[in-house]
């Protein structure tokens, strides 16, 4: 009877399969992103936004400190808000603590190209609208830049700035404009990019103020121009590349570049779940030359030549490592974050100036209910494994010293599979 028994045993389940960890992207989209529609392509393109993330999110100024709280009502999708205060640790009789809040509403959840919000501010401006209408069928967009409230409106762009453009896979041009001084002011500004495979050439015209209609076109002072090689799909889910070259303002030539990297690593921790054996880490390199090519204007600045370099390392989900490099000083910025509803995040920094020898600190809390964690499933065979959104990663072999390769959808260019704020961009906006 004893042996019927043991015969009719089920067998004993399977090991569970090797778990690589896919964390969310710690800060993604960033906060520009949401306003990108307002700006100049030419000002984003080329790495710029990127850089852009990289040299200035979670430095704060030295013995300074900076909060704002992000907040989306549950019950309305389409609007939320951010306020920000930030200034000294120390009372100075120069420079005041800021607070400012904006509130913004959306159309549709899922396109940030379209929508309106009202700021306000204890600083010039006191309160302003800004509008934006894009779409995306067409590629056209038209936005708007108006301050309703100033102290001082002597300032010709302190009259508001309205912008037209066009965005396509390979194209896009737009211009701006002072809806209030039409005549010799038109445009503003205006630009044009173009892409053909891996290159992207583009030129932005910036007129000085006052100039006449015929000299404006002639001066190359009011005339930039640049020229980038970019690989990478544009997912940050994705290793990607890009490096510039740019003639900005026909006074300055500027030399940059930006590698976004997407490895995994072995890990046993016991923070992790005990099948875990590999995490994905995003590493990100920065690197920007500036120098004058004009003698005229080097001769009246104490540093005609200046150049910063930038990495940062988030470790997992909690934790993001950052430095930079100048002529003058260097910093150190370290970021927790815990992925609560809403989450928090706390940042410290670090600059020393090599002027003085100094070192000072300063810190940042950002509380946000507003930018939900996007992750992703790298490959066909990975599933959900817990609803604290890692993942399973069945039939990744790996091997001491070397990375793990194999064929996942973002490399096969199908990202139906990801979030959509994740996606590449299948224009240039």
């Amino acid at each position: 009877m004893g042996n019927y028994l043991e015969k009719e045993q089920p067998p004993p389940p399977p090991p569970p399969p090797p778990v690589v960890i896919v964390p969310p992207l710690f800060d993604f989209p960033p906060l520009a992103v949401r306003t990108r529609m307002l700006e100049s392509s030419y000002n984003l393109l080329f790495g710029k936004l990127a850089l852009r993330c990289l040299f200035d999110d979670y430095f704060e100024d030295a013995r300074h400190f900076s909060s704002r709280i992000m907040l989306k009502p549950i019950d309305d999708p389409h609007a939320d808000l951010v306020a920000t205060v930030s200034g000294p640790f120390d009372h100075k009789p120069d420079e005041n603590i800021v607070g400012n809040a904006e509130f913004r509403w959306q159309s549709n959840v899922n396109d940030l190209h379209t929508f309106t919000d009202l700021f306000v501010s204890n600083s010039d401006p006191i309160l302003r609208l800004r509008s934006c209408a894009y779409y995306p069928k067409y590629g056209f967009g038209a936005f708007g830049i108006f301050p309703l409230l100033l102290k001082n409106r002597e300032y010709s762009g302190n009259q508001g700035l309205m912008g037209l453009r066009y965005g396509s896979t390979n194209l896009s041009f737009g211009t701006t404009f002072l809806p209030l001084l039409l005549g010799d002011d038109i445009p503003k500004s205006a630009w044009l990019i173009r892409r053909i495979g891996r290159l992207t050439a583009g030129v932005q015209y910036e007129p000085q103020i006052g100039a006449k209609d015929v000299e404006k076109y002639k001066d190359l002072a009011n005339w930039s121009y640049a020229i980038g090689y970019g690989v990478g799909s544009g997912s940050p889910l994705s290793p990607s590349f890009n490096f510039c070259l740019e003639l900005a303002k026909g006074s300055e030539f500027i030399a940059s570049f930006y590698q976004h990297v997407v490895v995994q690593r072995r890990v046993r921790t016991s923070l992790e779940e005990k099948e875990a054996f590999g995490i994905t880490n995003y590493i990100d390199f920065g690197f920007e030359l500036k120098t004058s090519i004009d003698n005229d204007k080097a001769k009246n600045t104490i540093q005609n030549s200046t150049f910063q370099v930038a990495a940062s390392w988030q470790v997992n989900k909690n934790f993001l490592l950052k430095g930079k490099i100048g002529p003058l000083s260097s910093s150190l910025a370290l970021a927790f974050k815990s992925w609560w509803k809403p989450a928090f995040t706390f940042n410290l920094s670090a600059k020393r100036d090599r002027t003085d020898g100094k070192t000072a600190f300063g810190f940042g809390i950002l509380v946000d209910n507003v930018r939900e964690a996007s992750y992703h499933r790298a490959d066909p065979n990975f599933v959900m494994l817990k609803p604290n959104k890692e993942h399973l990663a069945e039939g990744i072999q790996w091997k001491i010293g070397e990375r793990p390769m194999f064929e996942s959808d973002l490399r096969s260019g199908n990202f139906e599979g990801i979030p959509r704020e994740l996606r590449p961009l299948d224009k240039i906006l």
